[in-house]
């Protein structure tokens, strides 16, 4: 096990870490378009992940800096109590010492998620994906240079070049110590890694969210968030698949329409049920099971529904827990719905694309998690600890 860092050390090695990441921008870059060359897959939403610009150099950058900038996550006093033979009781936040991240197709992870990793004090255990093995290799440099111009070993941040057998055997029995995993990817790699996995793993689960559009909505409102939410980034996983719009919505007909119109617009495939399919460029579904499905593509499906209990139900009973959102001018509504919608993030009259650690005040995420144990929704620093009892006595016995 490694001796935890003090927080001046890790913070050092955070900045030190910005620096490279500015002087290696443009080697960053140009590896990268070696791994985007490389990859051979159709997945427009992992060639999206894949690909590192200027502007994911600079998120890379602004997250270690702010990761720098926050208070030391580890040795926070969560609770005090004195007991009546004099023992002093504290429960404080503790590192969980190794971290193993699997992770698909993004580099940025490299630097974020592990950022977020190292600064909460441990260890950090890289496996990504084949189809980025250069550009995640080229971070890793990054990471040991940053660790040894500090005078640290570079222990702490380690790179698996693992294939998937190996990955599993690795899994099964690990050959270190492995005290937490956080697999970020698809529904499948997640399944793998709950499957093998002998200790505990963080779920960050799949999307698949959901607008409700309420019969009091403000229909302007409605379109924005829709567009956006489905549009901004068909990658991620705060994106937007399903719209279920109340059948009682006051000009309901026209609404669809222009609705439709802007969809077609960004090229986005719409999926209807029976009442959405007898529109222009609506294609009718031809299977229940498409409500499970999370797209991560130009791909939508519309339908309307009879009142909010509908929709919290049929919300509840296909999405995949992460983001849900009511666009209605009723505030007794819209509580009612955000109570009772089962899901990681829930929202009143805004995109579901703000279900992310930056931008929901935490600076950055290791993951999103659709599991209600150990933090839900974006994991961000601070829940990347788990506690510790420290009893202070002068020879009390029970």
């Amino acid at each position: 096990m490694n001796t935890l860092l003090s927080i001046e050390w890790r913070n050092k090695v955070l900045l030190k870490m910005a620096t490279l990441l500015e002087q290696e921008r443009d080697a960053i870059i140009s590896i990268n378009k070696t791994d985007l060359e490389n990859y051979k897959g159709e997945d427009i939403s992992m060639y999206d992940r894949l690909k590192v610009d200027d502007s994911k150099v600079d998120e890379m950058i602004k997250s270690v800096m702010h990761l720098a900038s926050q208070d030391d996550p580890v040795g926070v006093e969560r609770f005090r109590f004195k007991h009546e033979n004099g023992m002093q009781v504290y429960n404080k936040t503790a590192s969980f010492g190794t971290v193993l991240i699997i992770y698909e197709s993004r580099p940025d992870v490299t630097v974020e998620a592990a950022g977020i990793a190292f600064k909460s004090g441990n260890k950090i255990l890289l496996k990504g994906g084949k189809e980025s093995t250069k550009s995640n290799l080229k971070i890793v440099d990054l990471w040991h240079q940053a660790l040894q111009d500090n005078g640290i070993s570079t222990d702490w941040v380690e790179y698996l070049q693992f294939n998937r057998t190996e990955t599993q055997a690795f899994l099964e029995n690990p050959t270190q110590q492995v005290d937490l995993i956080v697999p970020r990817g698809g529904e499948r790699l997640i399944a793998f890694v709950k499957q093998h996995a002998t200790c505990p793993v963080i779920i960050s689960g799949r999307g698949n969210n959901f607008v409700y559009v309420h019969k009091e909505a403000d229909l302007d409102i409605a379109l924005d968030v829709i567009i956006n939410a489905k549009t901004a980034k068909i990658s991620a996983c705060n994106a937007l698949d399903k719209v279920l719009i109340d059948e009682n919505l006051p000009n309901k007909e026209a609404f669809i329409k222009t609705l439709i119109s802007k969809l077609k617009a960004f090229d986005v495939e719409i999926l209807g049920d029976e009442a959405l399919s007898k529109h222009e460029s609506v294609d009718a579904f031809e299977s229940e099971d498409i409500w499970y499905q999370e797209f991560l593509d130009f791909k939508i499906v519309i339908a309307e529904i009879s009142s909010n209990e509908d929709a919290i139900a049929k919300i509840n009973k296909y999405s995949g827990g992460h983001s849900s959102s009511i666009i209605t001018k009723n505030d007794t509504v819209a509580k009612a719905f955000m109570e009772n919608v089962d899901n990681a993030a829930v929202y009143h009259n805004a995109s579901t694309r703000f279900t992310d650690g930056s931008q929901l005040g935490l600076g950055g995420e290791l993951a999103i998690s659709t599991d209600k144990l150990h933090q839900r929704g974006p994991i961000g620093l601070q829940h990347l600890v788990t506690n510790k009892w420290y009893i202070y006595g002068n020879g009390q016995i029970r």
